[in-house]
């Protein structure tokens, strides 16, 4: 563990570690799973956007830094005293790599050591539009001066929630990714990935390719779906333009509903599918079933 330039009332070195993003549905995971690895509350600094959404983690005795990821000084302060880090890539797609500069560089500002970035599978042959910007930040990590670890997150199950109401609806599962396998796993599998490595020694430097096991075909997540729900779920595979308006007949807007749509088709290329085992090797166990992670 590296050190922390404050001593716990019990007399224990700290090490403190920060996730970004840890009130969203990933970085919340995060900070669960570094509980669970043993790490105390009050050696976790949770930055969120608002006061507010850390309510519940202020009550466990995590550590809030208030910043969103638009202002990097705000971030700097929030960092301040935090050793290692777990960047959570933004949400705001087409705004993320201006934002993960300014993460990057309020961590230089703070004296970070390590950070662990939540990237993409199949970055380096990946043709998906989220691709660029994931690119983009590994390459600031790499000239950042800081240690690092790039955790190339696959698919998670939970994106594919929609199948369960369309399932419920009209008993179809809707996409336009043909035969396409997608090797998936619970946000929870990349939650706990990402705690081990922060946690951890000897990961620096390293890339994981973090894929699920065993990779389903989209009929296999309608199978998944009709488990779940006790009926009969069919995939209906679209054009991207009828995939396009089905999204948004289920309420997505115009503008995500292209872009949602358009990924199909390269995901039928093989760009989330992979034989990796790194994802199972860094937790320890198999990784979650779509089934389950859909049920939950």
């Amino acid at each position: 563990m590296m050190d922390y330039d404050k001593e716990h009332p019990t007399g224990r070195t700290l090490m403190r570690i920060a996730v970004t993003g840890a009130t969203g549905h990933l970085g919340s995971h995060v900070v669960e799973s570094l509980l669970a690895h043993g790490v105390a509350a009050d050696d976790i600094t949770a930055i969120i956007r608002s006061q507010a959404k850390g309510a519940s983690l202020a009550e466990m005795g995590v550590h809030l830094g208030v910043a969103s990821y638009d202002d990097e000084p705000a971030l700097a302060s929030a960092l301040k005293g935090v050793d290692r880090l777990v960047l959570i890539s933004g949400s705001e797609v087409g705004k993320r790599l201006a934002q993960h500069a300014n993460i990057i560089n309020a961590a230089k500002t703070a004296g970070v050591q390590f950070i662990v970035y939540t990237s993409l599978l199949n970055l380096d042959t990946s043709e998906l539009g989220l691709a660029a910007e994931h690119r983009g930040t590994e390459e600031l990590l790499a000239k950042s001066g800081i240690d690092h670890t790039l955790l190339r997150n696959g698919w998670y199950w939970e994106n594919y929630a929609s199948a369960i109401d369309s399932g419920k609806a009209v008993g179809k599962f809707y996409g336009a990714a043909g035969s396409a396998k997608v090797s998936g796993a619970a946000r929870r599998d990349y939650a706990e990935a990402a705690a081990v490595v922060v946690t951890g020694e000897g990961h620096t430097g390293k890339v994981y390719e973090l894929a699920g096991s065993p990779a389903l075909s989209y009929q296999d997540i309608a199978d998944a779906v009709s488990t779940i729900i006790g009926s009969p779920v069919v995939y209906t595979d679209q054009s991207v333009a009828e995939y396009q308006q089905t999204l948004e007949g289920f309420g997505m807007p115009a503008e995500a509903a292209s872009m949602y749509a358009a990924m199909d088709p390269i995901i039928a290329q093989g760009a989330l599918y992979s034989q990796s085992t790194d994802l199972q090797d860094l937790i320890g166990r198999p990784s979650t079933s779509a089934a389950e992670a859909l049920s939950a």
